[in-house]
Order: structure tokens, then C-alpha cells, then sequence
């Protein structure tokens, strides 16, 4: 859809709400963690911060303005990472950190247990945006990037396209003449992020419904198709190929010294009396730049015990 066509081929927040619900029901990248069409909100010593922006409508070709995935990002007993895009964001493929959690939860261990939550996935969505008021970094404002969000944000968003309380009026929050620009507002609480007071403002048209102006906006929106594109997914084999380095389990490509865990359940996989060894190749600690939700893990590993 071309920008002409937007105002008069506006998407319906029922479609958007619909679509959201129905997502909430059910090749990584090795620069992922630079990638500088990513906007972050600053934090000050205090793990405080504040922002206001705008999300951004679909581009053009892109039925939804958002898209949502899952990944994995843990640290194995070989001292290697694991930092993989999920085959569950697929239409739920199978996807081996998945079936080597869902056994480790299965073990009745309370360690095991522990080790699943470690290696539970990661819940991300992508979306455009603009900053509107980004006190930290001026320079970003006026600008288009990219946003990674968790759960939290998005329900605030489907709070306001999907209102709870009798008198609300939906809005679709990524329009541009109908949306509204969401204040962020960070709290540091108990050593986490937290965003519960974050909000969106009244509703009102993006850059004063300046048409010149917010066609130059769309023109530079990203295509976030490319996070749930099977191309950009590695194969299960390569993933399982990658876990069982990260596990200590293969000392890499081509490798035949491997063990036999992650095909066995957990109850007979053998007990660890020592501290693995760090191997001399272990890759360093990677930062984390991008924010990414929480998954629920306790009804997330029941779900798939009960697949069993």
C-alpha cells in the first residue's frame, strides 16, 4: 500500500486487536546487538529513564506494524553462548532449546527446573517509531528506527485498541492521524526494568497531519517482515548442532565427541559431580542492548509437558 493510498485504506483497530490476540493465543543476525536501526531509551545511574514516541504505521507490503518472536540468549556450561531466533516463532516448529527444556522441566529436578528458566525463551516484538522526546540522546528525535519490546509494552498497546472499561474508545496507537505518542517511563525496580507507568498521551494526529511530512515518514520505515522470515532462521539441525557446543556436549563442526543428553530424558541423563571446564574458545560475553519481555515460563514448560 502506497502512502497515497494510507488515509483512505486506514487499518481497522478491530483487525489490528483481532490479530494481536490471535499472536498472544498461540539467520541470527551476528551484528543483532549493533544494529544502529535499533532505538534504545536511556537509563540514568539509577536505572531511571524517560521518552516519548510515536509507533509507526505497516509499510508498505506489511500486513501488520508489528511482529512478534521468540529467541534464545544463555550462557552454557562450556562458557560459549547461546544466542539463536527460536523455530517456535515459525507456525510453533520444533526447535531444539524447546525440546531440551521441555525434558529438563519433565526431570522433577528442582535444578533442572532452574536450568529451563535460564534457558527459556525470550518474548521480542518489532515495530517503527518515531522519538518524539528522547531527553538523553536529542539527536534521535524527529527520527525513524526500530523498536524491541516485550510483553508489557504490548499490552499496553492492546489496551488501548482493545479498552477494558465501558466508555473507552478504541484507538489504533500506530496511526498517524488517529494515534497517540506513548511516554515511556522506566523505574528501576528490585534490579529490573520496569514499565508500568508508562502510558499513552490523547489521541492526536503525528507531525500536525503535515501530509509532506509524514509521507517523508513512511518512506523510511523499516521492513520488519525480516525477524519472521523463515530465511533468516536457521535450520533444527544447526541449531542442535550449536546447542550441544554451548552444552559441552560436541566440540563443533564435524565433530563425533558428543553426548547422548539431549536425545535421552533427563531423569537418566547422568549426574554432574564437578564444575564443567571453560573451554579456552568460549566466545566473550555478548552485551544486551535490546529490550526483550518476559515469557511465562511456568505455563510456557507445562504446555509442553502436556505435548508429551
Amino acid at each position: 500500500m502506497s502512502f497515497a493510498n494510507l488515509k483512505t485504506n486506514r487499518t481497522d483497530v478491530s483487525k489490528l486487536a483481532n490479530a494481536a490476540a490471535e499472536m498472544s493465543g498461540t539467520k541470527q543476525s551476528t551484528n543483532k546487538y549493533e544494529d544502529l536501526r535499533f532505538w534504545k531509551p536511556t537509563v540514568d545511574e539509577s536505572g531511571n529513564g524517560y521518552a516519548v514516541v510515536r509507533f509507526l504505521p505497516a509499510g508498505e507490503g506489511q500486513e501488520l506494524p508489528w511482529v512478534r518472536y521468540f529467541d534464545h540468549f544463555f550462557k552454557g556450561p562450556s562458557g560459549q553462548w547461546y544466542v539463536e531466533k527460536s523455530l517456535t516463532t515459525l507456525n510453533g516448529q520444533n526447535d531444539p532449546v524447546s525440546e531440551y527444556n521441555s525434558r529438563l522441566w519433565n526431570s522433577g529436578i528442582d535444578e533442572d527446573k532452574e536450568t529451563a528458566r535460564r534457558q527459556k525463551r525470550r518474548l521480542h516484538y518489532v515495530a517503527n517509531i518515531m522519538v518524539m522526546n528522547d531527553p538523553a540522546n536529542p539527536a534521535n528525535e524527529g527520527k525513524v528506527f526500530l523498536y524491541d519490546f516485550g510483553k508489557k509494552i504490548f499490552d499496553k498497546i492492546m489496551d488501548k485498541m482493545q479498552p477494558e472499561f465501558p466508555g473507552e474508545t478504541p484507538i489504533n496507537p500506530f496511526d498517524f492521524w488517529s494515534g497517540a505518542d506513548f511516554q515511556l517511563k522506566i523505574r528501576n525496580v528490585a534490579g529490573y526494568r520496569n514499565y508500568d507507568k508508562s502510558e499513552f498521551k490523547a489521541e492526536a494526529p503525528l507531525l500536525e497531519a503535515d501530509e509532506t511530512k509524514l509521507e517523508s515518514t513512511y518512506n523510511q520505515l523499516h521492513d520488519v517482515t525480516e525477524f519472521t522470515a523463515p530465511s533468516s532462521y536457521k535450520s533444527y539441525d544447526e541449531l542442535k548442532g550449536r546447542l550441544e557446543v554451548v552444552l559441552g556436549q560436541s566440540t563443533g563442526a564435524g565433530s563425533t565427541v558428543k553426548n547422548d543428553s539431549l536425545t535421552q530424558t533427563a531423569e537418566s541423563a547422568p549426574m554432574r559431580t564437578a564444575e564443567p571446564t571453560v573451554v579456552s574458545n568460549s566466545a566473550p560475553e555478548p552485551s544486551i542492548t535490546a529490550a526483550a519481555g518476559d515469557d511465562d515460563t511456568l505455563s510456557y514448560f507445562a504446555k509442553l509437558a502436556a505435548e508429551d
